[in-house]
């Protein structure tokens, strides 16, 4: 059985997830900002993180990605389509905010290109293409758990926004609806913002989503 943590950090307190196993192997799942506290988190739980995993590559989820990456030598995986996003503020969000610094971190160790099945360690789990909020932006889902890591692609009671660069707001429901809402219904959703919802819930009482 899996321990999965929840750290909002960064300017806009996007969740950081920190996943474990009984071994103390641990997947960082969007390292938003704060690199200090979330390091220090991870030494105080003595997990030992094998992965850097990543959504999608807005500044409010990249922010501490090389702190964690250069303190435990770990590799970072991101989507192709967003494999430039993290040395352009612009392309980030980063450079659009006057009142938050420019981001730009080292590339990606591995660039994702299809939907598949992805073996860490002791970790098994799938990778979904949940496009819409930007053009990379993929699901992590932990099938025999019963969750799954969205990003922003899905919320509580809401959905991904899609006026950032390449957002689609057609392309963002029918990540939703094909991808998502097509999981089991007690599947628990772990979103960038907020807190977790499941999918049955979001099928019944998302008010974005009533008449898709």
């Amino acid at each position: 059985m899996l321990n999965i943590r929840t750290y909002p950090l960064g300017p806009v307190q996007a969740n950081c997830y920190l996943i474990s196993n009984s071994n103390k192997e641990c997947l960082v799942i969007d390292p938003g900002g704060e690199g200090d506290k979330l390091v220090h988190q991870i030494r105080v739980l003595n997990l030992k993180p094998i992965a850097i995993l990543l959504t999608h590559a807005h500044f409010d989820h990249i922010g501490a990605v090389d702190d964690v990456r250069n303190t435990f030598k770990i590799p970072v995986y991101l989507h192709k389509k967003e494999s430039k996003w993290l040395q352009d503020p612009m392309k980030n969000g980063s450079g659009r905010y006057a009142e938050i610094p420019n981001i730009q971190i080292e590339p990606a160790d591995y660039l994702i290109e299809q939907e598949q099945r992805l073996e860490l360690a002791n970790f098994t789990f799938d990778i979904l293409y949940t496009p819409g909020h930007s053009p990379g932006s993929i699901t992590f889902l932990f099938e025999d758990e019963g969750f799954a890591i969205v990003g922003d692609t899905l919320f509580e009671g809401s959905i991904g926004r899609t006026d950032l660069e390449g957002g689609d707001s057609k392309q963002l429901l029918e990540s939703i609806h094909n991808k998502l809402l097509a999981l089991d219904e007690e599947t628990i959703i772990y979103s960038g913002h907020g807190n977790p919802t499941r999918v049955d819930i979001e099928m019944e009482q998302n008010p974005f989503l009533n008449g898709f």
